[in-house]
């Protein structure tokens, strides 16, 4: 464990506890944690997870901008909603379809490790951050499946603090997931 791993670690925890909270603030944390997350991803060949910190800065960008325009720390609890049942299970087999078909992308094209499970991160990772993003419950069975995925994986490449990180994010998507249920139904 290195200073890297234990700073991207920090800033991360931070930013998942505050989106747990619906939290304005889990934007920036997220970002700063995300780019330093890339530089660790990169440097232990975890490939699809470098794809996904590039996507998770981005989006950090939008989504501050549009949790600050709907409710920010003013009315946390302004907009969380439930997605329609069609639209959920659609997103979910697209998921999975792009897991396949980037991972066999991984496989053949780099010299990644686990590149199948590496994928599903990502995949997941994408539709919870998109979800999050839009304030949908669902988000956080996204996040569930990401942790369990992900604790494993970043184990496998020593990154001890990385995988008990996402041992935090997995209990926390479950508590998040309670809370943002109690938060739509009283919307």
């Amino acid at each position: 464990m290195g200073a890297l791993e234990l700073t991207a670690n920090a800033f991360n925890l931070f930013s998942i506890g505050l989106a747990g909270r619906n939290n304005l603030h889990t934007w920036w944390t997220g970002i700063c944690g995300c780019l330093l997350f890339g530089w660790l991803f990169f440097d232990t060949r975890l490939y699809a997870d470098v794809t996904l910190q590039v996507f998770f800065v981005a989006s950090g960008v939008l989504g501050w901008i549009r949790w600050r325009r709907v409710g920010g720390d003013a009315e946390p609890q302004r907009g969380v909603q439930r997605t329609a049942a069609r639209a959920w299970f659609v997103m979910v087999v697209s998921a999975i379809v792009c897991a396949g078909l980037y991972g066999l992308l991984l496989q053949r094209w780099t010299d990644a490790v686990m590149p199948y499970a590496d994928s599903i991160v990502l995949t997941f990772s994408v539709l919870g951050q998109l979800l999050l993003v839009a304030r949908r419950v669902e988000s956080w069975w996204c996040w569930i499946v990401v942790n369990t995925v992900a604790i494993p994986l970043y184990a496998s490449r020593e990154l001890y603090l990385t995988a008990g990180l996402y041992v935090g994010f997995w209990v926390n998507a479950w508590i998040a997931l309670g809370h943002w249920r109690k938060l739509a139904a009283a919307t």
